[in-house]
């Protein structure tokens, strides 16, 4: 298994980064906490996403496309207060690329 970087470093996207980013990444905190995850998780915007090198990225499916390989793990999210959601989605991410 491949070593996970420590911490892991997670970026939540949304169009405009503001307050829906910052609800995912809250969200994202909770999750990770709870899968015993140590990270470092930021919100942006889509454009500055672009120019990041995250870890994990978290969004919506819309912005996937255009933030094809700026992360190695990327999660595609449709409730961004939903944890338990996020972490079905989040968990099986993180075991394909060795990292949980």
């Amino acid at each position: 298994m491949p070593d996970r970087p420590v911490p892991l470093t997670v970026l939540a996207v949304c169009g405009l980064g503001m307050g829906t980013s910052l609800i995912l990444r809250m969200t994202c905190e909770t999750v990770l906490q709870r899968l015993g995850v140590e990270a470092r998780v930021d919100n942006t915007d889509l454009s500055t996403a672009k120019s990041q090198s995250p870890d994990v990225l978290v969004g919506q499916g819309m912005h996937m496309d255009d933030l094809a390989g700026v992360a190695t793990v990327n999660v595609v999210v449709h409730d961004f207060v939903d944890d338990q959601a996020l972490e079905q989605r989040l968990r099986p991410a993180l075991e394909e690329a060795g990292w949980l």
